[in-house]
């Protein structure tokens, strides 16, 4: 029982069960203008095997109507060491 437990804290403690992470995918924002439009993109996968979508820079500035990007972000979702995953990329502009 003490094994089961200890894993179990592994696996939270390392974010292998759950994970949602915004992260910004510029280098330099130290001078950062968002803009007044937001597009997102996304893929997702399900068991490893089966992977669906676009989450690309170009998909995410369609999905706002922009066509000058100021600012990147990506977001990661994962459930259950990748059992389920997420990636979606936001970008800001005009």
């Amino acid at each position: 029982m003490l094994r089961f437990l200890l894993v179990l804290a592994v696996c939270f403690l390392t974010s292998c069960v759950y994970v949602d992470v915004k992260t910004p995918l510029d280098r330099d924002v130290t001078n950062t203008q968002l803009g007044s439009k937001v597009g997102t993109s996304k893929s997702q996968s399900i068991m490893w095997l089966f992977a669906w979508g676009d989450a690309g820079t170009a998909a995410a500035a369609k999905d706002g109507g922009i066509t000058t990007i100021t600012h990147l972000d990506a977001r990661y979702y994962t459930i259950l060491f990748g059992l389920y995953s997420k990636r979606e990329t936001i970008a800001y502009g005009d």
